[in-house]
């Protein structure tokens, strides 16, 4: 898997720090030494800092992570420190003599300060070792993260494409088993339905257009394996053109309210669909009747409505609202969803 975090961003952390490293300094000793001279020691210092500090990134501190053996890595690391340490207090007294004061470069006070700055600047920049590996490590959780996403909602929408098979096989073994007329239309809007959700409902979205078009179909298809007309609507307030939205995302809303609140026995039923399209909104109702307790809706009980509020949470998080109401004549779905 591919980090997230490229080799050029970790490269620019790198320069920003010893540039920032040698400007600093500058600063600080430009003012008060000669600038040549200030230069050459800088030089000279990062050479040699950079050299201990990358022998140490890119061996020792690995080294380290992946044996766990501290006393190993500290005698590999006494001797390299202890070398970078000795000439640095050479090149300063070479480098520094005209500019700096004499007793001082020979002191025992330079020396440590010179060991301690080499050790910070090592340590420093073993700490940029691990905010670079956090950020890959963090680039790989996501994408494995959106991966598995990824498959979840494929798996949810093999799961409803099936059930909505399922459901339109039924419809289509009441029109056969009672030689309905009926039953060629019915085949040909299956196919039709078919044929988007083999070509298009699998894309990550679809046109809202289409998918309006695909549930007027599959209302059409429950009309025709009704014995009596009732009251079906579908509205669109806006215009849905040039909007997007994940496929098969309102169908099982649409389905429940066929299955819970329609009866080829039942001529009192009804149900009302409405689009809302205002702004980036896209708020979808339906409302079913509910059918008589004696009269219980056909087939098993189905996962279509865990499935699209699972699927809601990925396809649109912290982007949709949901609301049912459970009243005493009717059923109603709200959702409201930010494309």
């Amino acid at each position: 898997m591919k980090s997230v975090f490229p080799r050029y961003r970790a490269a620019a952390l790198h320069l920003s720090y010893w540039s920032i490293y040698f400007s600093f300094f500058l600063y600080q000793f430009g003012q008060e030494y000669p600038r040549r001279q200030v230069v050459l020691g800088l030089l000279a210092a990062l050479v040699l800092n950079a050299a201990l500090a990358y022998l140490h990134y890119f061996y020792l501190l690995p080294r380290l992570l992946r044996n766990r053996r501290v006393g190993r890595y500290l005698l590999l690391f006494a001797g390299p420190y202890a070398a970078v340490v000795a000439l640095r207090v050479v090149a300063d007294r070479h480098l520094l003599a005209t500019a700096v004061n004499h007793r001082y470069l020979y002191s025992t006070a330079h020396t440590w300060s010179v060991a301690i700055g080499v050790l910070f600047v090592t340590a420093f920049v073993a700490l940029l070792y691990f905010a670079v590996h956090w950020f890959a490590l963090e680039a790989r959780a996501k994408a494995l993260e959106n991966e598995n996403l990824t498959a979840e909602l494929r798996y949810l929408k093999a799961q409803l494409n099936p059930h909505f098979l399922f459901n339109t096989l039924n419809n289509l073994y009441y029109l056969a088993y009672s030689r309905s007329e009926r039953t060629p239309e019915v085949v040909a809007t299956l196919a039709q339905m078919m044929r988007y959700m083999l070509e298009e409902a699998n894309r990550p979205a679809v046109a809202l257009s289409r998918e309006i078009d695909y549930l007027s179909s599959y209302i059409q298809l429950e009309k025709l394996r009704l014995n009596h007309p009732i009251p079906i609507t579908l509205t669109v307030a806006g215009q849905p053109a040039g909007r997007l939205v994940a496929p098969l995302i309102f169908m099982a809303f649409l389905e429940n309210a066929f299955k819970h609140g329609v009866s080829t026995t039942t001529s009192t039923a009804w149900v009302r669909v409405h689009f809302d399209l205002v702004g980036p909104d896209c708020c979808f109702t339906v409302a079913n009747s509910k059918l008589p307790a004696a009269a219980p809706p056909p087939g098993p009980a189905g996962a279509g409505l865990p499935n699209v509020r699972r699927r809601l949470a990925l396809s649109y998080p912290n982007r949709h609202e949901l609301h049912v109401e459970d009243l005493p004549d009717e059923y109603r779905i709200c959702l409201r969803l930010t494309l």
